[in-house]
């Protein structure tokens, strides 16, 4: 049974569909933070990496060689490297590890490729800063889920390293929104519905083909990926993202890994340090990486 602290994502979710009032004191996803406590025991130090905003996140001890380049979630019209400081806290934290979380533009100027391209800069940017390839993860949640691969295809494309290895938390891949889950699942996530997806999907492409393969990576080759941990809630529409996407990795040679939280909502990772489920999914992503990274 979903311990009920958990109940917090979808109740949060609840609140940005249900048009708060002026006066509430959580009113929008600027706010997506207060599902999460504060790791503490972290520097916070804003950067423009590679002309991207970015935030390096350090947990004292350390292993500053080893990096987490995290990327966050928000459908490409919301969420910021702010929202989700301290979820990426905790994850570098359990790790022992630096994070550099990313920014990139948002909707309706954040039109593909042009968040991609901001990410393969802040990863090119991190490269030039000594950082070997192989020290490095990526890891990403819904939509910078999906950023998180398509970046390392078009890395790959201009002749950079790939990186250790891929964390993803619910992510968002299939722009043409055909999933199993999209009506499956309808009624049960608590924040997505399959016209909203379309609609978001369609706004991110800008005329574009949803099956560009550096917009949607089931349409990708992924051949020479490092290992890939997907986790995803049992309640999401885009659940099959997720299996669909370790399906595909999996064909092409990668390595791979998914999990599936039973009664979990899009992202409950979110609540880091709250609920027992996210705390779980955050130590497991930690033992998972460490020994990828060389720790």
């Amino acid at each position: 049974m979903a311990s009920a602290e958990s109940g917090a994502v979808a109740k949060l979710y609840g609140i940005w569909l249900g048009n708060p009032a002026e006066g509430d004191v959580v009113r929008d996803q600027s706010q997506w933070d207060v599902l999460t406590a504060e790791p503490g025991g972290i520097d916070h130090l804003e950067t423009d990496a590679g002309g991207t905003a970015a935030m390096w996140a350090v947990p004292k001890g350390c292993a500053e060689d080893r990096v987490l380049l995290c990327v966050h979630g928000g459908g490409f019209v919301s969420g910021s490297i702010h929202t989700h400081r301290k979820m990426f806290g905790h994850l570098a934290k359990a790790a022992g590890v630096r994070a550099l979380i990313v920014g990139y533009p948002l909707l309706p100027e954040g039109v593909h490729p042009l968040p991609v391209d901001h990410v393969v800069a802040a990863y090119r940017w991190l490269l030039g800063q000594g950082v070997d390839a192989r020290r490095i993860a990526f890891t990403g949640d819904s939509a910078g889920g999906g950023l998180a691969v398509t970046a390392q295809l078009r890395a790959r494309d201009q002749g950079l390293p790939l990186p250790a290895g891929t964390l993803l938390i619910s992510p968002w891949v299939d722009m043409e929104v055909t999933g199993e889950t999209m009506l499956s699942n309808s009624g049960k996530d608590a924040l997505f519905n399959q016209p909203w997806v379309k609609e978001l999907a369609a706004n991110f492409l800008g005329g574009g083909s949803p099956r560009d393969p550096h917009a949607n990576p089931l349409h990708a080759d992924l051949t020479g990926l490092g290992p890939i941990y997907t986790q995803v809630g049992d309640q999401e529409l885009l659940m099959d993202d997720s299996r669909r996407l370790t399906e595909h990795a999996e064909k092409a040679g990668v390595s791979v890994r998914l999990d599936v939280f039973p009664e979990q909502q899009h992202t409950f990772q979110m609540m880091a340090g709250r609920a027992p489920e996210a705390d779980d999914a955050i130590r497991r992503f930690a033992e998972w990486v460490r020994p990828l990274l060389g720790l």
